[in-house]
């Protein structure tokens, strides 16, 4: 599948044309034409194994989920899915793991036109960039680095691949390297293993689940932590408060979390597969969605656990989803403060906005409202228990993939439910309500305060 650049162009002339298309805006746009997109071709004969049409609805949840790197399938990838339909699926993961803007923004400069000040601001806000300045050289960067990694990725799990699939290891090494950079989750395992297999196949493979870990944690800590590392090195003081608190906050999202899997879970394996799994267990649910273990044996504390990380996701500016590293670290900081009877928030020696732990609260109360509401729909819809469908939309708001298997049965409406989840998780919420609440005037009376006692 190729992009005519002609295309791009009138895309990134879009908001010279359009003055009240805001950035946000422009965002959502983007990423919800590429889904109809690849959901229309995606129908098309050719992309399935079959060589039959597609139902659109069931095209469209697949492109959802791809584009939102989320992971959740109604069939097979490997079975359903030609070698043309796997690479669709493939394009359409790389381009919503870059994000819709990051892409557009690379076609114009590679044909040479100039970016203007709108695509930079909008630019800015599709990776989370503090300002404007420097934007260009930041998403070559970004470019380069995605490439270089997922080039890597391959190249190590290659011999694996190839020794236990032949020629096809190579397309399989590719494939599973970008979706594991991106934080897609998709596979193609199912036509040479068990449909929905995942990675469970390669659970004791130290090659394949540390080079899959790091992809999936390197994709996830966000560019602009790149930058800091790339620039500063292994000098820490100089980084960016933000990039320090992602670093630290994804330290501790892996580490105790494995070791609750370790002593509780898996019991039954060998020690080096044990650890293996532990650790895999602890970085794919931010916001990955490959498996090496069977989730349904895991205990209901184990689901509990997989479910917050679930949640929590990845960072700002990264191929991850979910509410985001920062937003629970801005909202710990924020309660100790409130313990300390302090006035502000403080993180590594900085004192953090009232306007960021605002919207702090604000993403937590929309993910937790749209996590337990759209569980409860389903629930109701299709006569399931309430904790698969919470693990469900869990997996789907945080653009996971990890499933209790209950996906491909459901209805209709339920589906539509979770492509919902999976668009708001990949966009993010506050693009959503700045989007529909642009262009409105906040220059409004104050009422008159009152105490009120919470707690």
């Amino acid at each position: 599948m190729s992009i005519n650049q002609d295309g791009v162009s009138k895309m990134m002339d879009l908001p010279r044309k359009k003055k009240r298309l805001s950035s946000f805006r422009i965002i959502i746009l983007g990423f919800a034409g590429l889904i109809i997109a690849g959901a229309l071709i995606l129908m098309l004969p050719v992309s399935s194994a079959g060589g039959k049409v597609t139902p659109f609805n069931e095209t469209l949840f697949t492109s959802t989920s791809a584009v939102c790197v989320t992971g959740l399938v109604l069939h097979d990838t490997a079975t359903y899915w030609s070698a043309f339909g796997q690479s669709v699926i493939l394009i359409l993961i790389q381009i919503g793991g870059l994000g819709v803007i990051t892409v557009a923004v690379s076609f114009a400069l590679l044909s040479g036109r100039k970016i203007t000040l709108m695509q930079r601001s909008t630019m800015q806000e599709s990776i989370s960039a503090p300002k404007v300045g420097g934007i260009v050289r930041l998403t070559s960067f970004v470019l380069k680095g995605t490439f270089l990694f997922e080039m890597l990725g391959a190249l190590v799990m290659m011999p694996v691949f190839i020794r236990d699939f032949g020629p096809k290891g190579i397309w399989m090494s590719f494939f599973h390297s970008v979706s594991a950079f991106c934080n897609a989750g998709f596979d193609i395992m199912g036509a040479d293993t068990a449909p929905y297999a995942s990675l469970t196949h390669y659970a004791g493979s130290p090659t394949v689940n540390i080079t899959v870990m790091l992809l999936i944690v390197i994709g996830g800590i966000g560019f602009l932590t790149w930058d800091d590392i790339f620039v500063n090195r292994h000098h820490i003081k100089r980084y960016r408060m933000q990039s320090k608190v992602i670093l630290t906050a994804t330290f501790f999202l892996i580490i105790i979390p494995a070791a609750l899997f370790f002593f509780f879970e898996f019991s039954g394996c060998p020690a080096g597969e044990r650890i293996l799994k532990s650790l895999f267990q602890s970085v794919t649910p931010r916001t990955a969605g490959f498996n090496t273990a069977d989730i349904t044996q895991m205990t209901g504390a184990g689901r509990a656990v997989t479910v917050v990380m679930m949640l929590i996701g990845g960072s700002p500016g990264s191929t991850a989803g979910g509410m985001k590293t920062t937003t629970v670290a801005v909202l710990f900081a924020a309660v100790i403060a409130s313990f300390k009877r302090k006035d502000d928030a403080q993180l590594f020696g900085r004192r953090i906005e009232k306007k960021a732990v605002r919207n702090a609260a604000a993403i937590l109360m929309m993910y937790v409202t749209l996590f337990f509401g759209g569980a409860i729909l389903i629930s109701a819809l299709e006569n399931l228990p309430i904790g698969s469908c919470l693990y469900e939309t869990a997996s789907a708001v945080g653009t996971v993939g990890l499933t209790e298997g209950i996906t491909p049965g459901l209805g209709a409406v339920s589906q539509c439910v979770l492509m919902a989840l999976m668009f708001f998780g990949r966009v993010g919420g506050l693009t959503l309500i700045y989007a529909a609440l642009s262009g409105t005037n906040n220059n409004i009376s104050r009422y008159p305060q009152e105490r009120i006692t919470v707690g």
